[in-house]
């Protein structure tokens, strides 16, 4: 990736490396912290090294009675302003100069301004969201719905207390997956895989991990339902926990999209998920569930950075199939030294969802081993 801001801009701190050089600096970190539990047995896949980013949020920077697109330097102690940037998808990047150049052109949209997010798909919507130091009014409205119809896209301002959908919240993304196409709608604020084309990849991964299993699928951190409209279709029943009632809400949208009718999403953080499953509580969230009617086989997490906390990892070992989508490899390490005791890994892979940083995403799929085939 060609970029006249690597080096300043600390969006990207591997900026002095080529991409197959960054990429397998990554592969040797991985291999450092869970080679022993994997045989060294690492399948990479890489994404595409410009044209990737489908999320992107920029400050906004007032020079000279300009409006600039921002981030901050590599150094963390001032802010690189930014004429391009090749990491966005080609929506994004198609509309990228002009739609700030329009912004410098209205003073009621411009005044204040001080971020400005995107939200894309590999469809081609966009969404924009607009933030400011200001409290945003009708004649602001008027401005915003002329940029919203001019470029074509759904926007959103914000202020402190204030959020105007002058359209929708969402976009709506498609994602062929081994030749079947899914739907997902994506909100504004909830979280969505930045990538799209390294999340194909580990979306069939992880499908290619579980195929087979049979039974009943339990996942937790489930989001929007990223991985469980696609794997739902490998399992009789599929239980699906997460605690934003956000992605609660937008999960069973894309369950309807989809017209999938074997998951219950239910709002449980991963602590909760595991008090319910080994009957220690009882929820109201969950009574029209009965729990003993699933005959769950496979588990699949996808924690935060912190990794598992100690009534998942015990959870998860119940379990004769395991899928861990990790985005830190040292929680996995650290989660690995459990499991190994009950389970052993089979199958392993990086999935390079960030290029040009030393951020690494990484998934791992366990066998209990009193039941490995």
């Amino acid at each position: 990736m060609n970029c006249r801001h690597f080096g300043r801009c600390g969006s990207c701190s591997s900026y002095d490396l080529e991409y197959e050089e960054a990429l397998n600096i990554k592969k040797i970190r991985v291999l450092e912290l869970i080679g022993s539990y994997i045989g060294n047995e690492l399948e990479v896949f890489k994404s595409p090294n410009s044209a990737h980013r489908a999320r992107a949020e920029f400050k906004i920077w007032h020079k000279e009675g300009i409006a600039h697109y921002a981030m901050s330097n590599i150094d963390k102690n001032g802010v690189e302003l930014l004429s391009q940037c090749p990491k966005v998808i080609e929506p994004i990047s198609d509309i990228w100069e002009e739609l700030l150049k329009y912004i410098n052109s209205v003073e009621i949209l411009k005044h204040k301004l001080f971020s400005l997010e995107y939200l894309g798909s590999l469809n081609g919507e966009l969404l924009v969201t607009l933030i400011y130091h200001k409290k945003l009014d009708s004649s602001w409205e008027i401005s915003a719905k002329e940029l919203q119809d001019k470029f074509n896209i759904s926007l959103i301002g914000r202020a402190r207390k204030q959020k105007i959908v002058l359209d929708k919240g969402y976009i709506e993304e498609t994602l062929d997956i081994d030749s079947i196409t899914y739907r997902y709608r994506y909100y504004e604020g909830g979280f969505t895989q930045p990538n799209p084309y390294i999340n194909k990849e580990m979306i069939s991964w992880a499908k290619e991990c579980i195929k087979d299993n049979g039974d009943d699928f339990l996942e937790a951190y489930c989001g929007l339902g990223n991985f469980t409209i696609v794997l739902s279709k490998y399992f009789k029943k599929v239980l699906a926990t997460e605690i934003s009632s956000n992605s609660i809400k937008a999960a069973k949208e894309n369950c309807i999209l989809n017209n999938i009718n074997n998951i219950e999403f239910v709002r449980l953080n991963a602590e909760e998920t595991a008090s319910a499953l080994n009957k220690d509580r009882e929820f109201r969230r969950l009574k029209d569930i009965e729990l003993d009617d699933y005959n769950f086989s496979t588990i699949l997490v996808d924690p935060p950075r912190a990794g598992l906390d100690e009534s998942s990892l015990k959870l998860a070992q119940k379990f004769k199939y395991i899928v861990y989508i990790s985005c830190n490899p040292t929680t996995l390490a650290r989660d690995l030294e459990e499991l190994n005791k009950t389970h052993r890994v089979i199958k392993s892979a990086m999935f390079d969802q960030f290029p040009y940083t030393t951020h690494i995403e990484s998934g791992v799929y366990l066998v209990r081993r009193d039941n490995e085939k």
